[in-house]
């Protein structure tokens, strides 16, 4: 699998998941609705920079999406147009919900890539080789690289797509 696209950069540590969607908007299951209130406890500007940008890949600091388990977390992020996150490091139960929604999550320990990663800069995430190329610098770094299962299950959509699938060809 090869992802590439523009980045938008929020290098904090720690951002949780009540800044990716707070919890006042946690009365819809709605991917649109979240998605519109997608990182706004973080940044009020969030989706029009990212519009601005053209930005879909989503590139923070360590441990990215601590906090509560809440599934909507990645629904927001994933809805809002972002097509892979990469990250130092990211909460266990995030992680998973990241992967169990569809959002395709790399970590890079690379501490180069992150100082020089510029908004807007284009990113080729290379799953099964387990790079990420800035074509915009040139220069390529390690990330984790992603089981072909794990990128199945990405690309029909998530854990129940992927089960849904599984259950349909054994019948």
């Amino acid at each position: 699998m090869i992802i590439e696209g523009k980045a938008i950069s929020y290098l904090q540590d720690n951002i949780n998941t009540d800044e990716i969607i707070p919890a006042r908007y946690l009365n819809t299951s709605d991917p649109d609705q979240l998605a519109s209130h997608c990182m706004e406890d973080l940044d009020k500007e969030f989706l029009t920079r990212k519009k601005a940008i053209g930005a879909d890949i989503l590139v923070t600091g360590s441990n990215m999406g601590c906090g509560s388990s809440r599934e909507h977390a990645p629904i927001a992020i994933k809805h809002a147009g972002i097509k892979a996150i990469i990250a130092p490091s990211f909460a266990r139960i995030f992680f998973r919900n990241a992967i169990n929604t569809g959002l395709p999550i790399f970590e890079c320990k690379d501490p180069e890539f992150f100082k020089a990663v510029k908004n807007g800069d284009v990113l080729r995430i290379h799953a099964d080789q387990g790079t990420v190329e800035n074509t915009t610098t040139g220069k390529k770094h390690a990330i984790q690289h992603m089981p072909a299962f794990l990128q199945e299950l990405i690309k029909v959509g998530g854990l129940v797509p992927f089960a849904k699938a599984i259950v349909k060809k054994s019948k």
